[in-house]
């Protein structure tokens, strides 16, 4: 089974995440569905309920439900998340029915990346209900 990392620690035993957040400026959501492969991870579906300052939906962007959403078109080695503290709301990560929120104060940059199934639990990210 795949597992997701945050640093060196495994917070969801799960083949697919989402990540949503706030933007800072338009005050809308962005949500992203990602795959969990041993070669990184790789984007599904991306999803924003608007458009405007430097959030254009991505490419054959088709409104749905008042969401612009598309289809993912890219892999990458890891997430690097900005964690300022100082933004309109964390991160939002869910996998299988729970939630955690990350990067709501002031820290380090978060990382995400595929792990070994057998790394862990969960580490300092707050679960709440999805």
């Amino acid at each position: 089974m795949s597992a997701l990392c945050l640093g060196a620690v495994a917070i969801a035993m799960a083949p697919q995440f989402t990540l949503s957040w706030t933007h800072s400026v338009e005050r809308v959501t962005w949500r992203e569905t990602w795959a969990v492969e041993d070669s990184g991870l790789r984007l599904v579906e991306g999803a924003v309920q608007g458009s405007g300052a430097g959030m254009e939906p991505g490419e054959g962007a088709r409104l749905k439900d008042r969401w612009w959403v598309w289809e993912g078109q890219v892999t990458v080695p890891a997430l690097v998340l900005a964690a300022s503290g100082a933004t309109v709301s964390g991160w939002t990560l869910c996998a299988e029915g729970t939630c955690w929120v990350l990067g709501t104060a002031e820290a380090a940059p978060l990382r995400l990346a595929p792990c070994a199934a057998h790394a862990g639990s969960s580490a300092g990210a707050t679960p709440v209900a999805e």
